[in-house]
């Protein structure tokens, strides 16, 4: 009669151990897939020009300040592309007004490219469309 090995008992999967800071958190694939294809993309053939994402909402708001900040000390206008943008929240027009203020300040050109109704409306909404200098509807 043959034996068989005895299997050893399945160990229960370590816990992570927790430190001042908790224990590491992990998002699922899917979201970080996600997260990764909202991120506002620069465009490195032109010096000087953001293109935002398609979303600019509280999710995004740190890849959208990110991107802002890298551009914030540059001597040159900045274009900021709203062609793909869909959907912005309060927090993304927050980012985009202390940007286009904090330029203004400093005597440095922002201009926009592209029309997104969503940001002229929430704009318009929130009383900010004269201080952003929006383009109005006819290009200007």
């Amino acid at each position: 009669m043959k034996t068989r090995k005895q299997k050893s008992p399945v160990s229960r999967r370590a816990r992570h151990q927790t430190t001042k800071h908790g224990p590491p958190r992990s998002r699922p694939a899917s979201s970080r897939r996600k997260a990764a294809s909202a991120r506002p993309q620069s465009r490195p053939r032109e010096v000087g020009s953001l293109a935002l994402a398609a979303d600019c909402t509280v999710a995004e708001v740190d890849a959208l300040k990110s991107a802002l900040t890298r551009h914030l000390d540059e001597s040159g206008p900045i274009t900021l592309d709203v062609s793909a943008l869909q959907r912005i929240d309060t927090a993304g027009l927050q980012l985009l007004a202390a940007f286009v203020r904090d330029r203004r300040t400093a005597g440095r050109a922002v201009a926009w490219r592209g029309r997104a109704p969503s940001l002229e409306a929430a704009a318009r909404l929130l009383g900010l469309h004269q201080m952003l200098e929006l383009p109005g509807e006819d290009g200007r």
